[in-house]
């Protein structure tokens, strides 16, 4: 015989839900004990871990119960709709991260204003450099990784005719 927390702790559930499960006539009130407390035999512990199981497929308690209190017929029946509303729930979820992705892709949004070329100066003052330390970094940058220098500065939202010269003296200070 097990006491509520260890049935519940046995079947990885709080007290609280057990109790609940018991309230709701889910499981059916154990035995008592001389002094008072729930006593769980075999048939609730497999009572137990029949609703967990079906808990951890996604069912309801309220189609959990319909299995349980009916003939086995009516498991079949409501499983397969079960999978049938996760395949739908998939899908939905499936198209929301294609729209997240299309939205991602999107050149207008990746462009959106989050920092400008103002913004980073002043980021990088704060952090110590002078006005020729960030010209030698973007030399370094222009050295290194054209390609990503170019992107960097599309993304400080610079206009084109800057981006040409801020390069181009960085090509000449390398």
């Amino acid at each position: 015989m097990l006491t509520v927390s260890q049935l519940a702790k046995q079947c990885g559930l709080s007290r609280t839900a057990l109790l609940y499960y018991e309230s709701i006539g889910l499981m059916a009130a154990p035995q008592r004990s001389r002094g008072n407390y729930r006593c769980y035999g075999k048939s609730e512990v497999q009572r137990l871990q029949q609703i967990c199981a079906y808990r951890d497929a996604g069912l309801n308690l309220r189609d959990i119960r319909m299995i349980l209190d009916r003939p086995r017929d009516d498991a079949f029946g409501v499983l397969k709709r079960r999978l049938m509303e996760l395949d739908a729930e998939i899908g939905a979820l499936r198209a929301h991260q294609q729209a997240i992705l299309t939205l991602l892709q999107h050149t207008p949004l990746r462009r959106a204003k989050m920092i400008t070329k103002q913004k980073w100066v002043s980021i990088m003052k704060s952090a110590g450099f002078s006005t020729d330390q960030m010209h030698r970094w973007h030399s370094e940058f222009e050295r290194s990784a054209p390609e990503r220098h170019q992107e960097f500065l599309e993304f400080l939202h610079m206009s084109p005719e800057e981006i040409q010269t801020t390069r181009e003296q960085s090509r000449i200070r390398s």
